[in-house]
Formats: structure tokens, C-alpha cells, sequence
């Protein structure tokens, strides 16, 4: 459990300095994360905050703009509720992996919750199911959470990044780390490679805690959206086929 949540836009702009004059690179750890909060309560720091937040609040309300990788409604809801009053959001369905049929299915599901609540916009863009079975191309037979979930991760991500960068959005992030079956150390891994490599800021997230992940299902619930039990992908069902 941390004190100060670093991707509130005012803290990352202390934070990412912070990591610049020590010379961080990688992925945020646990003891790095303690030695900020100890660096934030030295008293010229925490000027230095309170004159963020004046400058914010001059803004009248003004938020960055983040693109927000969405992999279903279900998992975004949670992570919206979230982030829509830190930031202006909008969605990107982007999921070359999802197989046909059920692609379309989640998709009207993510639009319909965004029509309901209001909480973001949303970004179209094709599906592109080959871009998956390129990546794929055999690693058809790897583990769930494997080098082909990595792979996978990292296509979307990617793409979401060059679309953030295109159209000049702050920062991006994905919906995925509020699952209990990807690890989000690995996607915050990947995200920072592709915010090194684009110029856009990767917001750091693990959204399944903090009682994340039951959240979601509470808004599912309320919401009546679909919820499905696999990823999305045909290897992903047929070893959940199996399985059963």
C-alpha cells in the first residue's frame, strides 16, 4: 500500500522529475516508490506540490487527455470510474485477438456503457484479426499468460500509443492489468518501453487492486453488461475447451 497515488497528474509531474534526476529508467519498484514518498515530504517539495495545485486549479478543471487500451466493458468500467475525473478519457477498442462474432458483441457492449454513464469518448478503429495471427504465428500452442499473451500485449499497447502520439494525447493506459490473470508488471513493463520509444506518458496502473476487480463485476452487474469467461481469442477458448 502506497501513500501518494503517482498517476495523478499533478504527483507524475513531481514523479517523473524525480525519476529523471536519479537517473530511473525502468519500470517503478516497490523500495523506488518508498524512497519518493520519503522525497514528497521534504518541506520544498511539498511547496512545489501545493503550487501544482494552484496552477491546476486555475486551469478550472482542465485534465490531460489519455487514451485508454479497453479490452471489454466490463473490465473499463471500474477503471473509468477511476480515472474520469483525474482525466479526459476516451476508449480505443482495439483487440485483433478476439475472434469475429464475439468481437462485435463486446464492442456494442463498450459503446453502450460510454452511452450510459458518459464517462469517456471513443476512439473507432478497424479490427485487424490479422495483425493477431501474425503475431501468433506458432506460438498457436503457448500457455495462457505466455509468450503469446506477451506478444499480444504488447500489439495492443503499441498500437495504442502510436494512435495517442498521432493525435496528441498525454498519456495512454490499458483496462488490462484490472484482470486477476495478467500481470500487470508486465504490462507496466511494456507500457514504459513504448512511452521511451513514442514520447508519450505510460500511466502506471494496477486497477484489480484496491478491490478493483470486484468493482468491475459490481458494475457489470449494474449495468447489465455482457461478461465473458475467456480473453477473447480461439487458442484462449479452445484451452478453455479443454479444460472443461
Amino acid at each position: 500500500w502506497y501513500f501518494i497515488n503517482i498517476n495523478h497528474p499533478t504527483v507524475r509531474t513531481i514523479y517523473d522529475r524525480y525519476r529523471r534526476k536519479a537517473g530511473i529508467l525502468g519500470p517503478p519498484t516497490d523500495l523506488e516508490r518508498v524512497k519518493f514518498e520519503l522525497y514528497v515530504l521534504h518541506p520544498a517539495v511539498l511547496r512545489d506540490l501545493r503550487r501544482h495545485y494552484i496552477e491546476i486549479g486555475a486551469l478550472k478543471g482542465c485534465r490531460p487527455r489519455l487514451l485508454l487500451h479497453s479490452c471489454c466493458a466490463p473490465c473499463s468500467s471500474a477503471c473509468l470510474e477511476r480515472l474520469k475525473d483525474s482525466f479526459k478519457v476516451t476508449v480505443f477498442y482495439y483487440n485483433p485477438n478476439i475472434e469475429a462474432g464475439e468481437y462485435e458483441v463486446r464492442k456494442v457492449e463498450q459503446l453502450r456503457l460510454l452511452e450510459e454513464t458518459g464517462w469517456a469518448d471513443a476512439l473507432d478503429c478497424d479490427h485487424e484479426s490479422q495483425e493477431f495471427y501474425r503475431i501468433a504465428e506458432g506460438l498457436e500452442d503457448a500457455p495462457e499468460g505466455g509468450a503469446r499473451c506477451m506478444k499480444c500485449y504488447r500489439l495492443r499497447l503499441e498500437r495504442t500509443a502510436a494512435e495517442a502520439k498521432r493525435l496528441g494525447y498525454e498519456y495512454f493506459a490499458t483496462t488490462l492489468t484490472i484482470s486477476p490473470q495478467k500481470s500487470a508488471a508486465a504490462l507496466n513493463a511494456i507500457g514504459g518501453e513504448l512511452e521511451r520509444e513514442y514520447g508519450v506518458k505510460w500511466l502506471h496502473t494496477d486497477f484489480k487492486k484496491r478491490g478493483g476487480y470486484l468493482r468491475s463485476c459490481e458494475l457489470a452487474r449494474e449495468h447489465r453488461l455482457y461478461r465473458q469467461d475467456y480473453c477473447g481469442c480461439e487458442f484462449s477458448r479452445k484451452a478453455r475447451t479443454c479444460n472443461d
